[in-house]
């Protein structure tokens, strides 16, 4: 009977230790990224140019979907953003940015998840929409301003239906429709760039 109990008592030990290991990841994930010291901000309406960098079919919107591998937040948010993808790769050109201390290469990238969209590994694409943190989306309108740029759902996880933000952004933009969000949408949340020191 010592021992049932020994046992019992030892399990909720375990169970409560992993309980609180993801409310603490959770919490964690709920503080906003830092600002760096050098941020220069760039808002709604900025006008981008990346014509030089990333080739796209100017009839229709951008969706830059700033990732880092080695980000628990970007992997987690990878399966989500790919049902946008599917969703919309119609209407929207979609390209990844990839922002990462470690060297990859494109085919590393699209083999590793799953993907055939373009991949770029140039940081000053984050520097001129104003990204700091991953995952982040960016969605730049056909006349190269920048919609929205923000956060994909308030979870790290991207199980919350009512806050899917990059989603019911690029909806918005493909309706001609404005949209306001909370804070969630638009302050970074995530992990912090590697090399944000534009």
């Amino acid at each position: 009977m010592k021992r049932k109990a020994a046992v019992a008592i030892w399990l909720v030990f375990i169970f409560t230790g992993i309980g609180c290991t993801f409310w603490y990841k959770e919490w964690v994930y709920s503080l906003p990224t830092s600002l760096p010291a050098n941020y220069k901000s760039v808002g709604t309406g900025a006008y981008i140019d990346f014509r030089t960098t990333i080739h796209t079919d100017s009839t229709k919107p951008v969706f830059l979907h700033f990732f880092n591998p080695d980000c628990p937040c970007s992997k987690f948010n990878m399966a989500h953003f790919k049902s946008i993808v599917k969703l919309y790769n119609d209407n929207v050109n979609f390209a990844i940015v990839v922002l990462s201390s470690k060297h990859y290469g494109e085919k590393d990238i699209q083999e590793k998840f799953g993907i055939t969209l373009p991949v770029f590994f140039d940081s000053s694409i984050a520097a001129r929409c104003g990204v700091y943190s991953t995952p982040q989306a960016v969605i730049i309108d056909t006349a190269h301003q920048m919609f929205y740029r923000g956060n994909y759902n308030r979870t790290r996880y991207c199980t919350d239906k009512k806050t899917e933000y990059a989603k019911t952004a690029l909806t918005a933009l493909l309706h001609r429709n404005t949209i306001q969000f909370d804070q969630y949408a638009l302050k970074a949340y995530g992990c912090q760039l590697p090399k944000c020191t534009n």
